[in-house]
C-alpha cells in the first residue's frame, strides 16, 4: 500500500531557497500544463490554481490545457510523447498509476516514460450521495446495496480514475454489488449524480464542497485515514465500518522523461515555492486539500508504488477498461 504524504517535508523548504542557476534559460515561451479532465474537477481547479504562480515565478506564461478522455490516456500519451523541453508538462492524479493495470493496452509506461516534478496538493475522496437516496450512513447504504444488487449505481470521471478505483474498492471491501457509470471528467459525473441518473459518487473535497454547502449533495463517509477539517461531521470509511477503503487523491506534475534536470529541478522549486504562498495554502486548505511540494525523487518513489498498490486493487476487484 502506498504511504500518503506529509503536509510539507524539510526537501520542500529547501528547494525554495533558490530556482536552479544551469535552467534560467528556460522557460523561453508559454508551457502547456496537460488536464486529462474537463473543466471544474479537482486537477483543474489544482493547475488553474498553480498555473499564475509558476508564470508570476518563472516569467512565462503557464496555459492549463484541457485534454480529457480515455481515463486520462489521452492527456497522458500526449504528453509521454512530447518533446521533452520542459514547455508540455502533466497534471495528474493516480489515474496515472491506475491505467497500467485498468487497460490491457496503453501507449506509454508511467515509469519509463515520465519524470515526476512534484506532487502540489493531496485531498481525501469523499463517498457523496444523492439526497434522494434514503440513507443517513455508510452502514446504511451497505444495507440498501445489498438489498438491491446491481440497482444502484457510481459515477466516476472516467474509468482508471480514482474514483471508479475507489467505488470498485468499496464494493471489494463491503460485499456489495454497485455499478460503475463512468462519465468524461469530473463536471459530468457530479452533474449526472446531482441530476439523480446515478445515486453516489467518490470525489474529491475541492470537487464538491459548493455542493455539499447547497445541500445537493450529502456526505457520507471520508475515505482519507482521518476526519477533514472542512467536513468534520463526516466519518472516515473505518469509522463507518468498511476497512481498507482508504483513497488519497494527490495531484502532480510530470514531464516527458528525458526531460533536462535542471528544468526539472527548476519545476519543482516553482510548485515548492507556491505551496508556501500564504494565499495558495489557505485555498487549498479551505478546499479541503493539503500543500505538498516534494521533491522529484520523492515523488518518484510515491508513483513506483502507485503502480503497485493500484495494480493489486484492479487484479483483485476485476476492475477493467475499454
Amino acid at each position: 500500500m502506498s504511504k500518503y504524504l506529509p503536509l510539507l517535508g524539510l526537501s520542500a523548504i529547501i528547494a525554495v531557497a533558490a530556482l536552479p542557476a544551469a535552467a534560467q534559460s528556460w522557460p523561453a515561451k508559454p508551457v502547456r500544463i496537460i488536464v486529462g479532465f474537463t473543466p471544474g474537477g479537482g486537477v483543474d481547479i489544482n493547475a488553474r490554481l498553480l498555473a499564475p504562480k509558476l508564470s508570476e515565478y518563472l516569467g512565462q506564461q503557464f496555459i492549463v490545457d484541457n485534454r480529457p478522455g480515455a481515463g486520462t490516456n489521452i492527456a497522458n500519451e500526449l504528453v509521454a510523447k512530447s518533446a521533452p523541453d520542459g514547455y508540455t508538462i502533466l497534471i495528474n492524479t493516480a489515474a496515472v498509476a491506475i491505467n497500467m493495470s485498468l487497460y490491457k493496452k496503453v501507449n506509454y509506461d508511467a515509469l519509463r516514460d515520465f519524470a515526476p516534478i512534484s506532487v502540489f496538493s493531496q485531498s481525501p475522496n469523499i463517498l457523496v450521495i444523492h439526497p434522494s437516496v434514503p440513507v443517513k450512513n455508510v452502514r446504511e447504504l451497505v444495507a440498501l446495496a445489498k438489498s438491491r444488487p446491481g440497482q444502484l449505481n457510481f459515477s466516476s470521471a472516467g474509468s482508471g480514475t480514482t474514483q471508479h478505483l475507489s467505488g470498485e474498492l468499496f464494493n471489494l471491501r463491503a460485499g456489495t454489488k454497485i455499478v460503475h457509470v463512468p462519465y468524461k471528467g469530473s463536471a459530468p459525473s457530479l452533474t449526472g449524480l446531482i441530476g439523480g441518473e446515478v445515486e453516489m459518487t467518490f470525489a474529491n473535497i475541492p470537487a464538491i464542497s459548493a455542493h455539499v454547502k447547497s445541500g445537493r449533495l450529502r456526505p457520507i463517509a471520508n475515505a482519507g485515514p482521518k476526519r477533514s477539517e472542512q467536513l468534520p461531521n463526516v466519518p472516515t470509511m473505518t469509522e463507518s465500518g468498511v476497512k481498507g477503503v482508504e483513497v488519497v487523491v494527490w495531484y502532480g506534475l510530470l514531464a516527458p522523461a528525458a526531460t533536462p534536470r535542471d528544468v526539472i529541478n527548476t519545476l519543482a522549486s516553482g510548485i515548492n515555492k507556491a505551496t508556501l504562498d500564504t494565499t495558495i495554502r489557505q485555498r487549498l486548505i479551505d478546499q479541503g486539500a493539503e500543500p505538498i511540494g516534494n521533491s522529484p525523487e520523492e515523488f518518484s518513489k510515491l508513483l513506483k508504488e502507485e503502480v503497485a498498490r493500484w495494480a493489486e486493487v484492479v487484479r483483485i476487484s476485476g476492475a477493467t477498461a475499454n
